[in-house]
């Protein structure tokens, strides 16, 4: 066997391929980009979606690429078996309507077995197929397999609901005898059974049926090669590793684990094992989905970061490691990963400090989740219980990142179990909710071939041109190819175009089709690229259109016109909030309209009002500066060269259009700009607010629309003025000033007298004390405005130690509140948040607090009264 590392074993993969006519596909952010069918790419065609749909037609149908992937659904798993992770690669080549079977069968038999490439024995790969896929097992015989190798399963056909499907060929690898983790009698005993010894590491799926709507299988118009093979599972191979995580990808991080922990060892312990390799992983997944763009947050993908966050930082603790570490694995994961992704430790230190926040919040919410879960397994031993129940035990997990394995062990140490099923119910629920919340939206699209195979050139002369003479060269009616629209919408390509299509957050140019006589013919409503690239445009016909024909299109010049401002607009907004918040800082998306412009960010927490303010007026100082606005069309790396930065992880060809505005910003775009900065004439930013976790957006106008925004503004500071019986606008803030001022005097003195109104109450109520049971009880209800009133109130009543037990209730603009406290040295007996739950529901409510001091609110004002018998009723059965 080579000694390879996994960047080796990487590389290749990928040269193979390379060798083959495969175009290398850089590895997509893990952000899916106009997909909300997944909440991660979580595999290699998942970024090939396009292709296979036939929505595009890529420039190379052989593809390749190395794409990291993230897959949540048995996170539970990882840590507890060699080969599940949150994070992994997957390595993947692709054949969009080119080769098909022989090819992909003979090219992986050769890359896995030629000395040249990998040079793994053959005696120690066995091969799967579809017993119907007879073409297959000819094709492997014929690279080289023993027929004895090859081993037919009924369950090898890949199909996930409606869109491409077919059957597929897994290959396994035979780790040998010294793997073996069953019986030589055992069933599952065999390359394809669930075992240690046969390692399953490639799977070639054979595209060549559409799933229909109505279940049927049709074959597709092009047939396709989908593979998958974990970079993980063949680098455990090359390096003779028991699992994938005694290996290069892996190993750096649990040995820096180690050294954080209280003098634990990897390998010493099963159960400290688990903790090492659940911290290794999950620092993997949440540096690159943090370096991608996702944050921590409480739903969707930020969810999943706080959860695996939380859950390392859980084994963590486990390992004897105090405080946060997380972040300090960072830097590791960048280092290991860098030949690749030199990305991540670039941007290591900004992740570090994400990950360093996260640890630090979830220190306190620790804490709380130990307080609930000991108070469960408390009220457990006073009633006699056993088990913990299902919501609670999920409750633990969901809010406060407990694993059930973690509630499960601290219940084992106090004789208690937990309820799986009822746990796994709520998380099955949780699982529903997620699902639904991303609709129904395909994972796959159905393959369709109308203007797949529709090449005829269309140019794209809008850059300098917005009235053309073209000829009216694709019509589609009704979905179909036609000669001839006469009403309704259609659908057109010409042979040269004035309209842009939209793309890059631009949006698509309006206008009217002529005929050569002036007569308007059509409207245009969108304009889309086809699968080759041509700008569709969508037609609201007025009047009827025939292919071939030469029509006059005409863009709508004061639309454009706009659009362009804005576009410009947004270039240099991205670069000023880059210049104020760091480099860091990326665009998560952006729409360019002709009256605003909408800016999404990267930014981890809110954002200053002054900083806003510098990004402002950064924008205004180059438009002032009269920079010329220039754009050069090159290949990529030339641009690279020039500085230029690519937006949004937008896919570039060969040839890209790079914009520069003077020497303040150049980037790549394909857009529409102005000629100098001067034409945007003036930028205003209207609104900034979150739209996820971590993603801000600012929305913004220029030119005749911020001229407008701001005379509305300022005749509303007018109207103010008027109201405010102030001559100059000026004058408008310090009579603001004054008035807070002496509303905050007012509320001043107002406090002061319900304080001592309240303190008259305390005494008529401190002066009756009853004898509960085996406690001493102060109880009633008094006038406050506010609940800050009864709490000051029971520190009144601690301070002079009244009582063993305190118990106040008040009506607050119609609502009912109450307050217990216990004294210090009842509380052992009596615990405050214990008697809050007892008397809440006599006020329609709930409550709950800590041992001394505890609070509820409900909507039965009228309840308090029983509130406090209850209360003493209560107090009287503890004894």
């Amino acid at each position: 066997m080579k000694e390879l590392s996994s960047s080796q074993i990487r590389q290749m993969y990928l040269d193979f391929f390379k060798s083959k006519g495969h175009t290398i596909e850089p590895s997509a952010s893990l952000v899916p980009k106009d997909d909300p069918s997944l909440l991660w790419i979580n595999s290699g065609v998942a970024t090939m979606k396009k292709y296979f749909s036939g929505q595009v037609v890529p420039e190379n149908p052989r593809l390749t690429s190395s794409q990291k992937s993230i897959r949540t659904n048995d996170i539970e798993n990882v840590g507890r078996t060699a080969r599940h992770h949150t994070l992994f690669e997957m390595l993947g080549n692709f054949s969009v309507g080119d080769y098909f079977k022989k090819e992909a069968i003979t090219w992986a038999w050769e890359l896995l077995t030629s000395p040249d490439w990998f040079g793994w024995d053959p005696d120690k790969l066995y091969m799967t197929v579809y017993p119907k896929d007879t073409d297959a097992k000819e094709f492997w015989e014929k690279a080289g397999v023993a027929p004895d190798h090859i081993i037919p399963m009924e369950d090898n056909f890949w199909d996930i609901g409606e869109g491409p499907s077919g059957p597929d060929s897994e290959i396994f690898y035979d780790r040998g005898e010294s793997f073996n983790n069953l019986a030589a009698d055992d069933p599952e005993n065999y390359p394809g059974g669930e075992n240690e010894r046969y390692l399953e590491v490639w799977n070639i799926v054979f595209s060549q049926f559409n799933h229909e709507p109505d279940g049927s299988y049709k074959p597709l118009p092009r047939k396709n090669i989908d593979t998958g093979m974990g970079l993980e599972r063949v680098v455990s191979i090359f390096q003779n590793a028991k699992t994938n995580f005694e290996t290069d990808l892996f190993l750096p991080l649990i040995h820096k684990t180690e050294a954080l922990s209280a003098g634990k060892t990897y390998g010493a312990d099963k159960e400290d094992d688990i903790s090492f390799k659940v911290i290794a992983d999950h620092a993997r997944a949440i540096t690159f989905a943090i370096g991608d763009g996702a944050l921590p947050s409480n739903e969707g993908r930020g969810y999943v970061i706080r959860r695996l966050i939380r859950r390392a930082v859980v084994n963590g603790q486990k390992l004897g490691i105090q405080g946060a570490f997380l972040d300090q694995l960072v830097p590791v994961v960048g280092e290991i990963m860098q030949s690749y992704y030199p990305d991540v430790l670039k941007q290591s230190d900004y992740i570090a400090k994400i990950v360093r926040s996260e640890e630090d919040r979830f220190g306190e919410t620790l804490n709380g989740g130990l307080d609930l879960l000991n108070g469960l397994i408390a009220d457990l031993k006073k009633t006699g219980g056993k088990q913990i129940a299902g919501p609670d035990a999920f409750k633990l997990y969901d809010t406060y990142g407990f694993p059930v394995e973690l509630t499960q062990e601290y219940a084992i140490d106090q004789g208690i179990s937990v309820d799986q099923d009822g746990f796994k119910a709520e998380m099955q629920k949780q699982k529903d909710r997620a699902r639904n919340a991303r609709g129904k939206q395909k994972a796959m699209g159905l393959q369709h071939d109308l203007l797949i195979n529709v090449k005829t050139p269309s140019e794209y002369v809008g850059y300098t041109q917005l009235t053309t003479k073209s000829v009216l060269t694709e019509l589609v009616v009704d979905d179909q190819l036609a000669d001839e629209a006469v009403a309704g919408t259609a659908e057109a390509m010409f042979d040269t175009t004035p309209f842009y299509a939209e793309m890059g957050g631009q949006v698509a140019d309006k206008g009217d089709i002529y005929d050569l006589e002036g007569h308007v013919v059509a409207h245009v409503t969108d304009v889309q690229h086809a699968p080759n690239g041509q700008n569709l445009h969508t037609l609201a016909l007025v009047a009827p259109l025939k292919k071939g024909t030469r029509y006059e299109l005409k863009v709508d010049q004061v639309f454009h016109s706009k659009v362009e401002k804005n576009h410009t607009a947004t270039h240099l907004l991205d670069k000023a909030l880059r210049n104020v918040f760091g480099e860091h800082t990326q665009q998560a998306g952006s729409l360019v309209e002709g009256d605003y412009l909408r800016f999404d960010f990267t930014h981890f927490g809110q954002v200053d009002p002054a900083d806003l303010a510098k990004a402002e007026a950064i924008v205004n100082q180059q438009i002032f500066a009269e920079l010329p606005v220039t754009t050069v069309v090159t290949d990529i790396e030339s641009a690279k060269k020039m500085g230029a930065i690519a937006l949004f992880s937008e896919k570039y060809g060969k040839t890209v259009r790079v914009v520069s505005a003077g020497d303040f910003v150049t980037e790549f775009c394909g857009g529409n700009h102005v000629k100098n900065t001067n034409e945007i004439g003036l930028f205003k930013i209207t609104s900034e607010t979150g739209v996820g976790a971590g993603v801000r957006r600012i929305e913004a106008v220029t030119s005749g629309a911020a001229y407008r925004y701001l005379n509305d503004h300022n005749n509303i500071l007018n109207a103010v003025a008027a109201d405010l019986k102030v001559t100059q606008i000026a004058d408008v803030e310090g009579k603001v000033q004054a008035l807070q001022a002496q509303v905050k005097e007012l509320q001043q003195k107002q406090a002061t007298l319900e304080g001592k109104l309240a303190g008259e109450q305390a005494g008529a109520v401190f002066d009756h004390v009853a004898q509960a049971g085996n406690y001493s009880l102060i109880s009633g209800t008094v006038q406050v405005s506010k609940m800050d009133q009864l709490r000051a109130l029971a520190d009144t009543w601690r301070e002079k130690a009244l009582s063993d037990v305190l118990v106040l209730g008040a009506e607050v603009n119609g609502k009912a509140n109450l307050i217990v406290a216990v004294s210090a040295d009842k509380q052992k007996q009596v615990k405050a948040g214990d008697l809050i739950k007892a008397i809440a529901p006599k006020i329609n409510g709930g409550g709950g607090g800590r041992p001394n001091l505890a609070q509820a609110g409900g909507k039965n004002p009228a309840g308090l009264p029983d509130a406090m018998t209850a209360a003493n009723d209560w107090l009287t059965e503890q004894a």
